[in-house]
């Protein structure tokens, strides 16, 4: 049997070239139907939404428990025809329907997919016949530290690292600067690394994924000498930005700096840092940004958080 539906879909107008959209911002587009006869229809929504969902499964014995949680953000529906128990009757054809939506002016957390949970934002169209199926078209968018180890055989080393600030764009460079104090009989050298933790929450139960997202490696520091030295380290253009506004799912990023030691255990001091979007072409005011998967656009692209500056600086000392 042929259908009667011959094309159904929902799209919308970029407002912009990073094709993304602002907290408070209006998205216009267009639900598209196309029909091979006149048809009666009870009615036809389109429908914006966002929502973020975690789940995962644990071996308990010869049990499997399952965790899984899921947090609603807003879900607006727009009636293009308006319910009528089958009494609107679409002409064959195509036909093309506007709709008009504004993103709530709330703190909502950034399109995100992840191993083990999600936050999209998406686009709806139901199309409801009588006696039918609804057919639907979707669009989703989506200080100081003092550590004392015995691992010389006489002398000590003092590492001071500092960070002029705690937040870096998409891109930007993390200017570290780190002075060593080899007092020790061994050489040792500094390293950098970049890691990022994903945390995904459900019925009190925390699961955490841990992935190195880039590591530098320092000049070598020879033994009863010392060095200053400034290491600017580059956050990846394409690195999702940290994401802290969601209770179920969140990114978190940090610095860590230690000490590469032969046969000795490397002592580490770690900064939390967060990682923002790439902060040309987007509104000065820092509201929040969402992009559609069903256009192509990085669903990474999230919020721009307001923050607070502040440096960092933090040493620790290791003697025997």
């Amino acid at each position: 049997m042929i259908s009667t539906i011959k094309n159904f879909s929902v799209g919308y107008n970029p407002i912009n070239q990073s094709n993304v959209f602002c907290s408070g911002d209006y998205i216009t587009g267009q639900v598209s139907l196309e029909l091979t006869k006149g048809t009666k229809v009870n009615a036809l929504s389109v429908k914006l939404k966002g929502e973020a969902s975690v789940l995962w499964t644990e071996e308990n014995g010869k049990n499997t428990d399952t965790y899984k949680s899921k947090e609603k953000y807003f879900s607006i529906e727009q009636f293009l025809i308006q319910r009528d128990n089958g009494n609107n009757l679409v002409a064959q054809g195509s036909t093309v329907y506007p709709f008009t939506f504004q993103i709530p002016a709330q703190d909502l957390p950034q399109s995100f997919n992840g191993t083990w949970g999600k936050i999209k934002y998406t686009l709806e169209a139901n199309l409801a016949r009588p006696m039918r199926l609804d057919s639907k078209a979707r669009a989703p968018q989506h200080g100081v530290t003092d550590k004392k180890l015995n691992f010389f055989n006489s002398g000590y080393v003092t590492m001071d690292v500092k960070i002029d600030k705690t937040g870096f764009h998409q891109g930007e460079g993390i200017k570290v600067v780190t002075s060593i104090h080899n007092k020790s009989t061994r050489d040792v050298r500094p390293k950098y690394c970049v890691y990022t933790e994903h945390s995904f929450f459900a019925k009190s139960k925390r699961k955490m994924k841990t992935k190195d997202l880039l590591k530098e490696v320092g000049d070598t520091v020879p033994p009863s000498s010392g060095l200053t030295v400034t290491k600017i380290i580059t956050i990846p253009t394409t690195t999702c930005p940290s994401l802290l506004n969601c209770s179920i799912i969140k990114v978190e990023y940090r610095l860590r700096v230690y000490l590469d030691v032969k046969y000795a255990l490397d002592p580490q001091i770690t900064f939390p840092i967060i990682i923002l979007p790439a902060a040309q072409g987007f509104d000065t005011n820092l509201r929040p940004i969402y992009g559609f998967e069903s256009s192509g656009l990085l669903p990474d692209r999230c919020f721009l958080y307001v923050l607070h500056m502040t440096s960092l600086c933090r040493s620790f000392t290791v003697c025997s």
